[in-house]
């Protein structure tokens, strides 16, 4: 595997953004998906020759003002600044993280009561190996058909990429894969010896479909959007869903799902009974 997170971050930022988003012709000729280097090095005010040894992992520690100019260049939102960020201080040798801390997997009181509160709305909390520590009676009524939840302690990554189940359950099987992934790089992940050791699990169980993805996914997962779910006893689902994050020292997340669509919101009121409706999230 790889271990260029940062060249992979900018190439594929590059090859994502289009000349029209930053005031550059498009030709009828181009075939270069994106920008070229050259283009990215224009912007940024910096040689072809080092936007290229950044994308080849030759040089790994830019300065502040050269991410600062590459981040303008290629469009950053404020969350991909961060990433970038992250990603050249795991170049450092004296970078330390959470790695050696055990992955949390204690729920504390006040975040079982807001999943309570969150009732019957399906919500899970996950923690950095995507472990299902908690959740809703209403995420199992939404998951617990698809198998994810029979596993002890549940775990979101090894469902969705070695459970057979999962491309029936996901019909955007690929996308949910890559999410999955990239949560797992998200960073430092290659200094914390839990995600390896799931990591390297995951490489012998799931082979290429995960190994593949390590190397071309970056690490930064999406924090909202729109999942489609088949579900076994109610069908097709559209759910859009949000991802909070608890503090630093929780180490966990809570992804809350509401429906997207009329056809979900009706769907999950048969699945919730008696108990009170959803709000509709248009998605």
């Amino acid at each position: 595997m790889s271990d260029n997170e940062l060249g992979l971050f900018l190439r594929t930022r590059r090859e994502a953004i289009t000349p029209a988003e930053v005031g550059l012709p498009t030709g009828p000729r181009r075939r270069t998906p994106g920008l070229r280097r050259s283009e990215v090095a224009a912007l940024a005010g910096v040689s072809v020759e080092y936007v290229i040894r950044l994308e080849q992992g030759r040089d790994r520690r830019p300065s502040p003002q050269v991410l600062s100019a590459l981040a303008d260049a290629l469009r950053l939102t404020a969350a991909e600044r961060v990433h970038l960020y992250r990603l050249t201080k795991m170049a450092d040798a004296g970078f330390t993280c959470r790695g050696d801390a055990l992955p949390a997997r204690t729920v504390r009181p006040t975040v079982r009561a807001l999943l309570d509160r969150l009732e019957p709305t399906p919500a899970v909390l996950l923690n950095r190996l995507t472990d299902v520590l908690a959740h809703t009676a209403g995420y199992e009524r939404l998951m617990g058909p698809t198998g994810l939840l029979d596993a002890t302690p549940p775990n979101l990554a090894r469902y969705v990429l070695t459970d057979s189940r999962a491309r029936t359950a996901y019909p955007d099987w690929d996308h949910v894969a890559d999410e999955q992934v990239a949560a797992l790089k998200h960073p430092p992940f290659r200094r914390d010896p839990h995600v390896a050791a799931l990591m390297d699990e995951l490489t012998v169980t799931a082979g290429d479909a995960f190994t593949r993805r390590v190397n071309s996914v970056p690490g930064l997962p999406s924090s909202t959007g729109v999942l489609r779910l088949v579900h076994p006893d109610v069908g097709p689902l559209r759910l859009a869903y949000e991802t909070l994050d608890l503090p630093v020292d929780d180490d966990q997340r809570v992804i809350v799902h509401l429906p997207a669509d009329t056809a979900t919101a009706a769907a999950l009121d048969r699945l919730n009974g008696h108990r009170p409706p959803l709000r509709l999230v248009a998605g």
